[in-house]
């Protein structure tokens, strides 16, 4: 509720005193800027980098799994013809040690999965905190005091959205960042910072 009433007063104090906001070589000059987080990941080449490298990765993991699921898949139906050649114990312990190594490779499957999903937040993480410098230049220039996610934000003049500027200063800054060396993980016993 306090943010809704923050915004409206913003609202309030942009519309009724636009001459407060300056022109800064045909820039709107604007204590506050929004800017879509999404956007710079999906449309910078560093960005669509990163992102290409985890799908190319997720989609290695998937036909990894889709692969172990055929072989389990031929190997229970290989069980499941010998059943009437083998007696019921032979079978039951057969079948148990199928089971364990069907449970085993669901926990590994599992396993992976998490540790992908750990490594594709680690590389946005490291992708927001590489382009931070970027966008606090943009606050300067602009001089802007805050930066806020237009999902965050009720409403706001389209002047203040420095979306494309920052993805044109990502790509220029960065490239693809194919040639920066990944950032430490940070220790575990350090609260992360928020986002």
């Amino acid at each position: 509720m306090r943010l809704i009433a923050l915004i409206l007063s913003l609202v309030t104090v942009l519309s009724v005193a636009p001459p407060v906001l300056a022109q800064n070589l045909g820039q709107l000059v604007s204590p506050i800027l929004t800017i879509d987080r999404d956007a710079l990941f999906e449309q910078s080449r560093f960005g669509q980098r990163v992102s290409s490298d985890l799908d190319a990765e997720s989609a290695a993991l998937s036909e990894e799994t889709r692969k172990i699921e055929q072989e389990l898949e031929a190997e229970e139906q290989a069980l499941t013809d010998q059943r009437d050649s083998m007696t019921a114990e032979e079978f039951r312990a057969a079948a148990d040690a199928f089971d364990a190594r069907v449970v085993q490779l669901r926990n590994d499957r599992d396993a992976a999965q998490s540790d992908f999903v750990r490594r594709f937040e680690t590389a946005q993480r490291d992708f927001y905190n590489r382009i931070g410098p970027a966008l606090g230049q943009i606050m300067q220039q602009r001089g802007a005091v805050v930066l806020l996610d237009k999902r965050s934000v009720l409403l706001a003049a389209n002047a203040i959205d420095v979306t494309e500027e920052a993805i044109a200063l990502i790509d220029e800054t960065f490239g693809e960042g194919s040639n920066l060396v990944p950032e430490a993980p940070a220790d575990p016993d350090t609260p992360a910072a928020p986002e």
